[in-house]
């Protein structure tokens, strides 16, 4: 008598579920969580798709917003809607150098604090407090001021006081679940090293940390842009939209469009990072 084959009882991996995951995280957060990609890749392509070039004059100065010039133009005649397009480029893709930066650094750091435990973790996790007390705007400012006005100087002053909070987010979660039941029981069972971070940690850091990233994306694009605004991003002519902004100020009253719309993008680039954060926080919450 042949014996039958027995069934495969292994429990199938489950698949992530998107449709769910963009239920749980709302209309709105969806929106958000859509037009991420959606900005990130005109960012990255918005030196090839503007219909003009921003650097040149196009037509006559101070025209209002038209058919033929959607943001109208600048006080010298150059396209505001292709130079607010490549302002997305200098804001929006080093924010997220910042946060990319930031995240694997304090990543590191609170991984390390938290597994090691004792002397080390007392020594990192000192460190990380010393940073986060500090006030980190007004020093960014001072750092930049001292190395002088530019995109790069910058995105160095927010790194270096933007990772310990991300360093906090990873130590605080590996210290509450390395005493959790199922990891007690790994460890006892001789799961070690690698291995029980993968397995058992990792996977109840990274929401944590993942909520994290995507609610601090528009805290970035505001201070950059603050900076910008306070001529210390690039120079002029450099499209940057804090920049773009305070230079024309003085013609609020008059030609609008010129500090209006440029500000309007940073509110709207804003508005989209708070709606992705709100609805990734709530669909990994609710899951």
């Amino acid at each position: 008598m042949t014996d039958r084959p027995r069934p495969n009882t292994m429990p199938a991996r489950p698949r992530f579920n998107w449709p769910d995951f963009f239920r749980r995280a709302g209309w709105l957060g969806s929106v958000g969580i859509v037009g991420i990609p959606v900005v990130t890749v005109v960012a990255v392509l918005a030196p090839w798709i503007t219909p003009f070039d921003p650097q040149l004059r196009v037509a006559e100065a101070y025209l209002p917003p038209s058919a033929g010039h959607w943001f109208g133009t600048d006080e010298i005649g150059r396209d505001l809607f292709s130079r607010t397009i490549l302002g997305v480029y200098y804001t929006w893709l080093p924010a997220l150098a910042v946060i990319g930066f930031s995240l694997a650094l304090g990543s590191l750091v609170g991984l390390i604090s938290g597994l090691m435990g004792d002397k080390v973790d007392l020594v990192l996790d000192r460190i990380i407090d010393l940073f986060i007390v500090l006030p980190g705007t007004i020093i960014a400012l001072a750092v930049v001021a001292s190395l002088g006005p530019g995109l790069v100087n910058t995105m160095i002053a927010l790194a270096i006081f933007w990772w310990p909070w991300y360093a906090r987010i990873a130590r605080d979660e590996i210290r509450r679940l390395i005493v959790r039941p199922h990891v007690e029981a790994a460890r006892i069972a001789g799961v070690h090293g690698s291995r029980l971070l993968l397995r058992y940690l990792l996977p109840g850091v990274v929401p944590a940390l993942l909520i994290g990233v995507s609610l601090d994306v528009a805290n970035v694009i505001m201070t950059m842009s603050l900076m910008s605004f306070l001529g210390l991003g690039l120079p002029a002519p450099a499209p940057e939209l804090g920049a773009m902004t305070s230079r024309t100020l003085e013609s609020l009253t008059v030609h609008w469009w010129l500090p209006i719309l440029p500000a309007a993008i940073i509110f709207l680039l804003c508005l989209l990072a708070n709606l992705a954060g709100d609805g990734i926080r709530a669909a990994l919450r609710g899951a």
